[in-house]
């Protein structure tokens, strides 16, 4: 049985700004979907293509507090460079996804490469939250450096295109993310006319983002830059390719507690989240300059 479709949402009119360097249309929480009915899911932000420019000095974020999820970058165009209080540092490349558990806690900044930035150019990324389980929200922070060579690859027939497998499993091969809940994130880039047909549980919450391109999902239109959410029913899926697209799929298994969120903490009570805001006043989270 198909999956069938909730909602297609079209790109929210008007972008927001992270920082200086992230000019983003938020889709989670932004575009009244809960939080509760996307979980594991708690925030997607997408940088749609945008040329920013070349600088003399780095566009980013400067040096702010996480605790209680995940982040989660993908680099389709520019690069972005991390540190963070923990002593990490690195560079995500263009096909490359950076995967941190903040966990207990941590401090991190981000910014356009150097390099890149002072030539500037086409710069377009997603960054998802992905919330913990209560039992693992004090796991100690830690990265997963994904580099588009490690991912999962699922070559389609008749030149249709391909699936960078992210996380979890895509029709039997299986992505390199480790997750602390079961959750699929499957990167597909589809020729013009290309098609695709996968299965996801119907117990997952599950949706597609549009980055680039046009498809039909299930019988659909979906726009460049739309946003599909799919009811929990049936379980396959097909996307066809209207022209040359890319598709972020992705789906989870639902954390069935209480989401009690502060800016960029998330835990499940509100007295959690003041323990954490006093933890990083008091330096818990360590030291970034």
């Amino acid at each position: 049985m198909k999956k069938t479709i909730e909602k297609i949402i079209p790109r929210p009119d008007r972008p927001g700004m992270v920082g200086d360097g992230f000019r983003v249309f938020n889709f989670i929480p932004g575009a009244n979907i809960a939080q509760k009915r996307i979980s594991p899911f708690l925030m997607l932000d997408f940088n749609a293509e945008f040329d920013f420019g070349p600088s003399d000095h780095t566009r980013g974020v400067d040096v702010h507090p996480h605790k209680g999820f995940e982040t989660v970058t993908i680099a389709y165009k520019g690069s972005v460079e991390h540190y963070d209080s923990t002593g990490n540092s690195g560079i995500i490349h263009p096909g490359d996804v950076q995967w941190m558990t903040a966990g207990a806690g941590i401090l991190h900044k981000e910014f356009h490469e150097k390099e890149f930035s002072k030539k500037g150019g086409p710069f377009e990324m997603v960054q998802l939250w992905v919330n913990l389980p209560k039992k693992d929200k004090s796991t100690a922070a830690h990265y997963q450096p994904i580099t588009a060579a490690q991912m999962g690859k699922v070559q389609l027939p008749g030149n249709s295109g391909i699936v960078n497998v992210i996380a979890g499993t895509f029709n039997t091969v299986k992505g390199p993310a480790v997750t602390y809940s079961p959750v699929n994130l499957f990167d597909i880039k589809l020729n013009k006319a290309g098609e695709v047909t996968t299965n996801i549980t119907k117990e997952h919450n599950t949706a597609l983002l549009v980055v680039n391109g046009s498809i039909e999902v299930n019988g659909e239109k979906a726009a460049e830059h739309s946003f599909i959410l799919f009811n929990n029913d049936g379980e396959e899926i097909t996307i066809k390719a209207t022209e040359n697209a890319v598709v972020l799929l992705l789906s989870g298994e639902p954390i069935n507690e209480p989401i009690a969120s502060y800016g960029p903490f998330v835990m499940n009570t509100q007295e959690e989240i003041q323990e954490a805001i006093l933890e990083f006043q008091s330096g818990k989270f360590g030291v970034l300059a």
